[in-house]
């Protein structure tokens, strides 16, 4: 009879700890953990982890999801397990996580390091930078020069790039779009404001929306057609119209029907956001009944302003939104000029009876819309814009054409000589 050998006993493997400061952002990084929205504005609670804007080929991949990755710029971070997201709420389906274990996934046996994509993500897009272009439509005199500057805190609309007081207001619509790189706490946004002027100022408007649809749409071709080049750039120029302010004249009454039927027509190809101009016109009560009656309105018409339901992608974001959307539209009041209360230097405009305090909410809903704009909503803008209206104009082209042809890089020259 043999003698039984006993099984070799290993001793367990010893469970390295993790690196005491992996991951984590350095202290002087311009962007914490959480709690600081992009705007750096000590009033709003919205975090608004750091942008990213890595151009990444359409198909491949799904959506950002609120809940992972709020960075500024599609394509990083869309495949952080989330394949539907607006796309999938857009067809009517559920937007699912990636592939999941029926196990509900394994435990780590040490640190891995997966938690650093997101100082990877932020230290990338700090070089890089991001694009947000926002158009402005109104007729003239309602303060949209004004409120743009008064949002981004410097001079960056198309009227101080040199636009002359004896300027004459043109017969037809036109699309003048300025430029202006802003940084702040080491990231870098390429605003494009666009402006129409002459929209609504004739005494026929009819059709006006036509040069300004069209120009939303040329800037959808120019993506597309970079985006099927043979030999694509690494960054694709985003000139994408993401945000559209529709200011209302505060008359008090109801909505032109002019004001109906542009965003009637434009509410599917942009993202719309109203808001009631020069809101110091009218007594509280006045705004009050204003605002109900162009809510009213708006849903007797079908209209469908941004945030729109149909997108909210949980209970968060619909609770989120529906605070939004009972605020609208916002009633504000633009000023870049400064004035001295209570002893704090303050944006405003001086009237016989006080001074109206822009940042104020108790005086005007101007620091909401900012901090929904900006802070908290810039990079859901940037992505209904890419994931929405980009790809339903995108579907119906190919559909329309069978499909575009891959543009060689000689004929990339040429149409750009």
């Amino acid at each position: 009879m043999s003698d039984v050998v006993p099984p070799e006993v290993k001793p367990k493997p010893v469970v390295p700890a993790k690196p005491p400061n992996v991951g984590a952002p350095s202290p002087s990084s311009a962007f914490p953990p959480q709690g600081m929205g992009i705007g750096g504005g000590g009033g709003s609670s919205v975090s608004a982890p750091p942008p990213s804007n890595i151009p990444v080929a359409i198909g491949s991949h799904g959506p950002v999801h609120h809940s992972v990755l709020h960075s500024v710029g599609h394509g990083v971070g869309h495949a952080a397990g989330h394949g539907g997201g607006h796309t999938a709420a857009h067809n009517g389906g559920q937007g699912h996580g990636g592939s999941h274990s029926s196990s509900g996934g394994s435990t780590l046996l040490g640190y891995i390091g997966i938690d650093t994509i997101i100082e990877q993500m932020r230290r990338k897009t700090m070089k890089t930078g991001f694009d947000f272009n926002v158009m402005v439509v109104g007729h003239s005199g309602l303060g949209k020069s004004t409120l743009v500057n008064t949002l981004f805190k410097s001079q960056v609309s198309r009227r101080s790039a040199g636009w002359a007081r004896d300027e004459k207001i043109p017969k037809t619509v036109e699309i003048k779009a300025v430029s202006h790189v802003l940084e702040e706490g080491g990231v870098k946004m390429k605003l494009t404001v666009v402006d129409t002027p002459g929209f609504g100022d004739q005494i026929n408007n009819d059709n006006c929306w036509e040069p300004i649809c069209k120009y939303i749409n040329e800037q959808y071709e120019k993506f597309l057609k970079e985006e099927v080049n043979i030999t694509r750039k690494k960054r694709i120029p985003d000139t994408r119209v993401h945000c559209c302010l529709y200011f209302i004249s505060p008359t008090g009454h109801s909505l032109r029907q002019l004001d109906i039927e542009f965003m009637k027509r434009l509410s599917h190809s942009v993202n719309i956001i109203p808001v009631v101009a020069k809101a110091d016109t009218m007594t509280i009560e006045e705004k009050q009944e204003f605002k109900q009656r162009v809510k009213k309105e708006l849903e007797m018409g079908g209209i469908e302003v941004y945030p729109q339901k149909e997108f909210d992608e949980d209970m968060e974001d619909k609770s989120d939104n529906d605070k939004i959307r009972e605020a609208m539209p916002f009633a504000v009041v633009g000023s870049d000029k400064e004035y001295q209360v209570n002893g704090k230097r303050v944006l405003g405009r001086k009237t016989p009876w006080g001074i109206v305090e822009v940042e104020n909410p108790n005086h005007c809903e101007f620091a909401q819309l900012r901090d929904f704009l900006i802070r908290s909503h810039l990079q859901d803008l940037k992505e209904v814009t890419h994931n929405i209206h980009y790809e339903t104009y995108r579907a119906k082209r190919l559909n329309e054409n069978g499909g575009l042809h891959p543009i060689s890089a000689n004929e990339t020259q040429e149409s750009n000589l």
